[in-house]
């Protein structure tokens, strides 16, 4: 199978270019060289899929049997990749984001079939609005298109609501005992998938005929609180969190460039109904805990003190968050 990636080096995409070379996949992957990965056996091909000499090498080559763009985020992206690829690829995969189910939910429980609607977070509607010309697509002239929709995904990201993700900040406050803020009470309902898990259900999509014209989310099975998933990731760090509890309407209050991810997002239980993937991909099974995945990826922060990155402005911020809610009233001791 000749599979071509648009990106391929990312926190979700790094483990599955890994999972295609595994199977036996033929894999090139298109990236500016912007991260420093390695991935042994894939044909690699530096460029910008936006420049039009780039554009040109990728028609050249051929017929396609799937193409993944995992850095596709507004509707101009997927004009252009529909007018790429119309006719020269078997299949098309676009990485679509879990946050664009309904918010809030009316049911916890997420199926492929929950509505799509988030009012609070641009980057959903545009996933959205990308998901529906697709659909558009299909249905006008059977472009052959698959939607996946990955929820909390992590291997070299920490996978917190505030100071983590790319950052080691969380992290540091943990080790020095500063308070660490968990939106809402830390009992809500969380699903957080490892990239490995989420790439044996991913590849089992490439190829298959029953995965056009559809979407599907794929996650782990795990159920964790939020202040499961924080405990978790300070044990991992070897220490305890100081957890203080905020919430999630008054943080987005105090810093407005949060409030999309989570009143749209992490604010609300979910738990996802992996029915779907498993039916079209029966092998599929997530197996790697949060509590043993979390101490992998902290291990390769850790490997590289370049990877640790603590911003002054995400302290700060976190901070004055914390003598707000303080001043309103609240006891934030911990």
């Amino acid at each position: 199978m000749k599979v071509l990636f648009i990106g391929g080096t990312g926190n979700i995409s790094t483990s599955v270019s890994m999972a295609c070379l595994e199977r036996g996949i033929e894999l090139h992957l298109l990236t500016r060289g912007t991260r420093r990965v390695d991935i042994p056996g894939a044909h690699v091909i530096r460029g910008d899929v936006n420049n039009p000499g780039d554009q040109a090498s990728l028609l050249s080559a051929g017929r396609w049997d799937s193409v993944v763009d995992w850095i596709a985020y507004t509707t101009g992206d997927i004009e252009r990749d529909i007018n790429l690829f119309r006719g020269r690829a078997d299949q098309y995969v676009f990485i679509s984001s879990a946050s664009v189910y309904q918010k809030p939910p009316v049911h916890p429980v997420i199926t492929e079939s929950t509505p799509l609607c988030n009012p609070f977070w641009e980057y959903s509607r545009n996933k959205i609005a990308c998901e529906e010309r697709l659909n558009r697509a299909y249905r006008e002239e059977v472009f052959p298109a698959t939607v996946v929709r990955p929820s909390h995904t992590y291997d070299t990201v920490i996978p917190v609501a505030l100071g983590g993700w790319t950052e080691y900040t969380v992290v540091e406050r943990m080790k020095k005992g500063r308070p660490v803020i968990v939106h809402g009470d830390g009992t809500s309902l969380w699903t957080v998938t490892h990239a490995e898990d989420f790439a044996k259900g991913f590849v089992g999509l490439l190829g298959h005929p029953q995965a056009i014209g559809e979407a599907f989310h794929i996650t782990s099975d795990e159920t964790l609180t939020w202040n499961q998933i924080y405990q978790s990731i300070a044990r991992a760090a070897g220490c305890e969190p100081r957890i203080v509890h905020i919430p999630s309407d008054f943080i987005a209050m105090c810093d407005e460039s949060l409030r999309g991810g989570l009143l749209g997002d992490k604010a609300y239980s979910v738990m996802f109904d992996n029915s779907k993937i498993k039916r079209i991909v029966p092998d599929f099974t997530a197996t790697i805990p949060f509590h043993l995945g979390i101490r992998r990826t902290l291990a390769w922060f850790e490997a590289d003190p370049a990877r640790q990155v603590v911003r002054s402005e995400t302290h700060a911020m976190m901070d004055r968050i914390l003598q707000a809610y303080q001043k309103s009233g609240a006891d934030i001791a911990g």
